[in-house]
């Protein structure tokens, strides 16, 4: 089963709400390629020529109206020009495109300039969305890169919110940024072992369990949050589904059970009747 599938036809949330508009719809663009010294070199996506690829989408009046609005800084009040620009530009992309990439970028780029923590929170939030259901390591580098620098400048105006600790761990779980991953864990446990009543927290090291074949450790992480919240749809199928990988059929046909009554889109439960019928 492909659980993005699922999420995409679920909708409800926003986690859904943004894959299903969204999703990762920019094909991969030609990545620069770092440096050969550099550990673990590998092809990265230079911002630049995401949008460029972005731009190749575009037909000429909407390409036309881009490069006008890159164009229109004029002198004076640069930062309040440019803060406009930028949230001009996003909206674009979302509403008129509905590519991710830029409009997450842009977003950013306005929130930066903006420099309040919920901006900047709400910009991060919008990559880390991504980068959860990313499976492209490049993309993954990228998403994460630009989420962990907008969780770090929340926190400087907010050295107290955990959620935005939760997420700049979640970078690193995810993103390709570290030869260490457990520098992301270990902030996250902090916040857990401090208020074991924070399911972010625990949503996200239980997606860390997942990817480290630490099946009993997730399951642990997505119970708690199941239990709690009955109705958060990504825990409960990530449950079922860390259950699927564990070789557990009984709990994993339980919980897509769960799963599936959750939802009434036909698609989506058709989907998961599939996947129910293989195990049984």
């Amino acid at each position: 089963m492909k659980k993005q599938q699922i999420l995409l036809v679920c909708g409800g949330f926003l986690l859904f709400i943004l894959l299903f508009f969204f999703g990762n719809t920019i094909p991969p663009v030609k990545p620069a390629t770092v440096a050969a010294n550099t550990p673990h070199a590998e092809k990265k996506i230079e911002t630049e020529k995401l949008l460029t690829h972005a731009k190749e989408r575009l037909t000429p009046q909407q390409l036309e109206k881009v490069t006008s609005l890159e164009n229109s800084v004029k002198r004076g009040d640069v930062k309040n020009q440019q803060l406009q620009v930028y949230k001009t530009l996003a909206s674009f992309w979302e509403d008129s495109v509905r590519l991710f990439e830029p409009y997450a970028y842009y977003t950013a780029e306005a929130a930066k300039l903006e420099n309040s923590e919920k901006s900047l929170t709400f910009a991060a939030h919008l990559f880390l969305t991504n980068l959860k259901t990313e499976s492209d390591p490049p993309m993954q580098n990228w998403l994460a890169t630009n989420a962990k620098v907008l969780f770090q400048k929340a926190l400087e105006i907010n050295p107290k919110n955990d959620s935005s600790k939760v997420g700049l761990g979640a970078c690193y779980i995810f993103g390709n940024i570290s030869d260490n991953p457990m520098e992301g864990i270990s902030l996250i446990r902090e916040v857990v072992q401090r208020d074991p009543n924070n399911l972010f927290g625990h949503l996200i090291l239980g997606l860390g369990g997942v990817r480290s074949a630490q099946f009993d450790k997730a399951i642990e992480h997505f119970k708690v949050v199941v239990d709690r919240q009955p109705d958060n749809l990504e825990a409960t199928l990530n449950l079922a589904e860390t259950y699927d990988q564990k070789g557990d059929k009984e709990d994993a046909i339980k919980w897509y059970k769960v799963v599936k009554a959750k939802i009434p889109n036909p698609e989506a439960q058709k989907e998961l009747d599939t996947r129910i019928k293989a195990l049984q």
